[in-house]
């Protein structure tokens, strides 16, 4: 009976440490990700002045035109590609975390 419940208390030991180990790959992933954001933001919006920088001075509708039509796919080309990194960091992320307690499934003999 000592015996079981020494197995029941270690299991729950490796549980939790398994479950600090993983909230602390979360806590990591989401450091990264935010920081991913607040440079893709910071960049988006200095692009941004510098094309409304470039129409103020354009010299004509159809250079105003030119300006907008190329800031526009840029910005959604920059989106696209960043929400694609984002993806891919969120699935690492995931991974990351899931890993501790893959480890300490695989010990567990039920």
């Amino acid at each position: 009976m000592l015996k079981g419940f020494e197995e029941f208390q270690k299991a729950g030991k490796d549980g939790f440490e398994a479950s600090v180990r993983a909230m602390g790959e979360w806590s990591k992933g989401f450091q990264a990700i935010a920081s991913e954001m607040t440079d893709y933001s910071k960049k988006s919006f200095e692009e941004g002045t510098r094309a409304f920088e470039q129409l103020v001075s354009a010299k004509s509708a159809e250079q105003a035109f030119e300006i907008q039509s190329q800031f526009a796919k840029k910005a959604y080309d920059d989106y696209m590609a960043e929400m694609s990194k984002l993806g891919e960091m969120y699935v690492g992320m995931a991974q990351d975390a899931y890993k501790p307690m893959e480890d300490s499934f695989s010990k567990k003999s039920f």
